[in-house]
């Protein structure tokens, strides 16, 4: 297995390499996940891949972000330098930077980021599909569920095996990005899932979604079994003794085909933790044990930290093994060939030894010489000589052989591969035909479902899978009494395998009841759509915020797609419109969606579905919780977006439809708002916000 360490700066670059890194991954400029690390510059980046290569270490760009119209300029370039110098693979989220680097840098590895939520097997597909090498799975997962996907994946498969947890499903969270505009989709999540909060009606605060750090210190040996081609460990925002005393632990203990000690165990502790570790996910047993925070005061272990600052600050540690080869003829020029194992290879040549005045030279001596590979990153682990008698060779020209070897597998092995880098060529704008937008809904119960709402004449009419599964029948004849509505199911965002079974019956359950719409979250349901007929339609969960992705989605076949609640108006009007487009105009925004179910970790059971549920901040605002398919939770914004007096605003983006998105209204509510919106009059709720669009997200 690959091991693949983070390296946030220069000097955590180098602590992560000196401690046996296979691989590191990094950022370059703005357009990477974790923008408030040091990052490296131009020069910084070349000089990085030279000394990671020369060490025989891989090094994988992080480009994983979504980016606006305007930055895909500056992705392309900044690809184009990646592949100029060599780096090995990119770190993708968004779909249209994707299509970008096959289009400009078709000779580079692209990897499906953690960012693109790729949790099931259709999702895995979705990805090779689009030319992607490897995945890296969402964090959630469990033990069965990976290697269940390592047996039948196209593609390598990476997961995370140490480090930082996010409570929502990377890719999948906007809580940063809504209160604060920092937004974790753009590399700037400012963490407000480790603040207290507490229940409506308690006084006492806690920390209901801050995760322990994770560990699979004790799994390696399964994950080998498994086929799990490489494990990431979290941390481009640590310190760099933090990286290297990790990074040790792990490749000592896979390069020896063992687990960490117990000594191991309590150094990896020693160096960041929250309250301990959590293996809850892996073994599929999420609850109240998995959470924990960072305790205030605590201070780096002084120690530990100096005594890896020691190590990766002198000499080299991550040596190579160097074969040797000297021949020695009479009449020929001395030859000395070196190769590292690894397909390079390098020979010099000398002078015509002379004849031997008093004593030869014997391939002992020679084998010993070429061996003294100190100074360098090479190990001598086999020298053989072929030595004519009555020959004399001078010390000093084996030394200066081998150094110039040594010197050409050196070039060899930070040699840039041939890559073709093509212009970038933006997409041709395509305009929107739509003069005033229709209407769509997005109910989340059936009993929200009224014909005093249908009789305003929307045009799309979304319900969740299992609420019309549940009422096929009535679903049926709504169908026939409103022909000129569409109506649409809604798949859940996440889906693993083992719940593919339930799915399929709630989608059959939904066309047999002639819903002919499917409102999908990820490019892996796509499969599941056509299976059963239904016209795709993208949700927000998928990105959409440049004209390449806009491209793309039309591309795989989607009829519409909701473009990106982060997105201002002003760029929502200038997006590229080759298919037709939904905007959210109302509703409370989600902000995060979350394996565990928050409410039974509470202790008093899960209720999200009898009941309405709150978080509450330090500011006393209420985030409803709600219970999502397969008893996850989704936590909204307590304020609802409310955009029924700036109609003219919205509408002039040129988007197909206005999505007014309900949750715990009424039916009767859900109808006095539609109307609302529809005539332009009504008043707006109380503590409303314009979302984000008119401000915007970093």
């Amino acid at each position: 297995m690959e091991l693949l360490a983070p390296a946030g700066s220069p000097e955590s670059l180098t602590a992560a390499v000196q401690a046996g890194a296979d691989a590191v991954y990094l950022g370059y400029g703005p357009l990477n996940a974790r923008r408030n690390a040091k990052n490296f510059t131009r020069e910084e980046l070349a000089q990085a891949v030279a000394y990671c290569h020369l060490r025989g270490t891989k090094v994988y760009l992080t480009l994983n972000t979504l980016l606006s119209q305007r930055e895909l300029p500056l992705a392309a370039e900044t690809a184009a330098f990646a592949s100029e110098i060599g780096v090995d693979a990119i770190l993708v989220q968004d779909l249209g930077v994707a299509k970008l680097l096959r289009d400009t840098v078709p000779d580079v590895d692209i990897h499906a980021s953690t960012q693109m939520t790729v949790h099931n097997l259709d999702g895995v597909k979705a990805c090779a599909d689009l030319g992607m090498t490897r995945v890296v799975l969402s964090r959630e997962l469990s033990k069965s569920a990976i290697e269940n996907l390592c047996a039948k994946s196209p593609v390598e498969l990476e997961i995370f095996v140490h480090g930082a947890l996010c409570m929502c499903y990377s890719g999948q969270c906007f809580l940063s990005a809504v209160l604060g505009g920092r937004s974790g989709n753009r590399g700037l999540c400012a963490q407000p899932c480790r603040l207290a909060f507490r229940w409506p009606g308690e006084k006492q605060t806690g920390h209901p979604l801050s995760l322990k750090d994770m560990s699979l210190a004790g799994e390696l040996q399964d994950l080998r079994d498994m086929g799990v081609a490489c494990l990431k460990i979290e941390g481009r925002m640590k310190r760099a003794e933090y990286v290297s005393i990790v990074t040790g632990i792990y490749a000592a203990a896979l390069r020896e085909n063992r687990e960490p000690t117990g000594e191991e165990l309590r150094r990896l502790e020693a160096a960041f933790s929250r309250q301990g570790f959590t293996q809850g996910y892996y073994n599929d047993q999420k609850g109240p044990a998995m959470f924990g925070t960072r305790p205030e005061g605590i201070k780096d272990p002084t120690e530990l930290f100096e005594e890896a600052r020691r190590q990766y600050g002198r000499g080299e540690h991550k040596l190579t093994p160097v074969w040797f080869a000297a021949q020695v003829r009479e009449g020929e020029p001395l030859t000395v060939t070196a190769w590292d194992g690894e397909g390079h290879e390098a020979a010099a040549r000398g002078e015509i030894p002379e004849a031997a005045r008093s004593r030869d030279v014997t391939a002992e001596q020679i084998e010993k010489q070429l061996a003294k590979t100190g100074g360098t990153v090479y190990q001598a682990q086999e020298v053989t000589a072929e030595v004519t008698p009555g020959l004399s060779v001078p010390m000093s020209a084996l030394n200066g052989l081998r150094r110039e070897v040594l010197a050409g597998l050196d070039a060899a092995r930070t040699a840039i591969p041939e890559r073709r880098v093509l212009p970038f060529q933006p997409p041709k704008k395509v305009k929107s035909k739509v003069a005033v937008p229709a209407w769509s809904l997005s109910l989340r119960s059936w009993g929200q479902m009224s014909r005093e709402i249908l009789d305003q004449g929307p045009a799309l009419v979304y319900l969740p899978s299992h609420e019309i599964a549940a009422h096929a029948r009535e679903m049926a004849e709504l169908g026939k009494d409103y022909p000129h509505v569409k109506f649409g199911v809604v798949l859940p965002r996440v889906m693993w395998d083992r719940e593919r079974d339930r799915l399929k019956q709630e989608l059959a359950a939904a066309r047999e009841a002639g819903v002919t719409e499917a409102l999908l979250s990820h490019i892996g349901q796509l499969a599941l759509a056509r299976e059963y007929g239904f016209t795709p339609r993208g949700d927000f969960g998928l990105g959409l915020v440049n004209d390449l992705t806009a491209g793309e989605l039309a591309r795989l076949g989607f009829r519409s797609a909701t473009v990106s609640f982060e997105s201002k108006l002003a760029q929502i009007r200038d997006l590229s419109k080759p298919l037709d487009t939904e905007l959210l105009v109302y509703g409370r925004l989600p902000l995060m969606l979350t394996e565990n179910c928050i409410m039974k970790n509470r202790g008093k059971g899960c209720h999200c579905h009898e009941k309405p549920q709150s978080l509450r901040d330090r500011k006393g605002e209420d985030f409803p919780v709600k219970q999502a398919w397969g008893c996850r939770n989704e936590l909204f914004n307590a304020k609802i977006l409310w955009l029924a007096d700036k109609r003219a605003d919205w509408q002039r983006t040129g988007v197909t439809y206005g999505r007014l998105s309900f949750l715990r209204e009424s039916s009767r509510e859900c109808a006095r708002i539609f109307r609302a919106y529809r005539t332009g009059e009504g008043q707006a709720p109380e503590g409303f916000t314009r979302g984000l669009y008119y401000r915007g997200v970093e």
